[in-house]
């Protein structure tokens, strides 16, 4: 199978790019795309040195699938060169998530969807991701019809610079030195910044409104309410969740019916944090 990664060089990037190896992917070529910047970066995979390639309108020829790990205006950029070339763009972004067209995927609940795809597959959000694999096994009992959730959100979802800059300005208070947020709209060592996104009419952010709108498609039900709170914390990795559901009929739960304690997805815990999570999954 011959894959490209596009914007190989991120955190995204580089943790396909390991799941790659993980999940014995059987991969003949891999090709490592990111911006003009990169070109020249060299990483090991499968005992090979793969040097980073600048992306470009035929940078997709010959290739199967395209695994996209860029802000959403290069997805949209990109996409119908990819499609043009006949390869499948499963989409780590937001751009193509609630075009009708798109199946949005998350394997273990809805991936029958995929299937249907016409070029492109979509990605949900993390915490979207997060939430409905922790409750889906309730759905197929009995129809989820609220949830309200809040988010606490490790600065790996805004990428590489976002570990940096948690990073930098631990050392920068150590040293009492000034903190200038770059990445972040305030300082977020030793802080909580309750907006990871621009608010929406409804007073929403943008982020919040992402767990109702991807799953309502994810779920095939068009009249799910989410309540979502999304706050941005100074751990450097590993998201976190707390949620409530109400569903159609009330249900209870028998031990045998709660999902596997072997299955894979899960990891069961009187006291999980992300710390225990994170030595999982590097």
């Amino acid at each position: 199978m011959k894959i490209a990664i596009l914007g190989a060089t991120g955190a995204v990037g580089q943790q396909m790019m390991k799941c790659l190896i993980e999940q014995e992917i059987p991969v003949t070529t891999l090709k490592l795309l990111a911006s003009a910047k990169s070109v020249g970066k060299k990483y090991s995979f499968q005992g090979k040195e793969i040097c980073v390639e600048e992306a470009n309108e035929s940078s997709f020829e010959g290739m199967d699938i395209v695994l996209g790990a860029v802000e959403s205006d290069m997805a949209k950029k990109f996409a119908p060169f990819i499609k043009q070339a006949g390869a499948v763009f499963i989409d780590n972004s937001s751009a193509f998530r609630l075009e009708e067209k798109v199946p949005l995927v998350i394997p273990e609940i809805n991936g029958e969807d995929a299937k249907h795809h016409q070029g492109i597959i979509a990605n949900p959000n993390c915490s979207t991701i997060i939430a409905l694999m922790s409750i889906y096994a309730v759905d197929k009992l009995s129809k989820i019809t609220d949830i309200i959730a809040s988010t606490y959100q490790a600065v790996s979802g805004a990428g590489n610079n976002g570990i940096y800059e948690l990073e930098e300005q631990i050392q920068a208070l150590l040293e009492e030195k000034k903190i200038c947020p770059k990445v972040f709209s305030h300082q977020i060592a030793y802080n909580c910044i309750p907006k990871i996104s621009d608010t929406l009419e409804n007073g929403f952010t943008a982020e919040e409104m992402k767990m109702q709108d991807e799953g309502r498609k994810i779920l095939h039900n068009p009249n799910l309410k989410v309540t979502c709170t999304c706050i941005r914390v100074p751990v450097m990795r590993s998201h976190s969740i707390s949620l409530s559901f109400r569903t159609e009929k009330n249900y209870l739960w028998k031990k045998s019916q709660m999902p596997s304690k072997t299955a894979k997805e899960f990891v069961w815990s009187n006291f999980l944090c992300p710390l225990v999570q994170v030595s999982r999954i590097l």
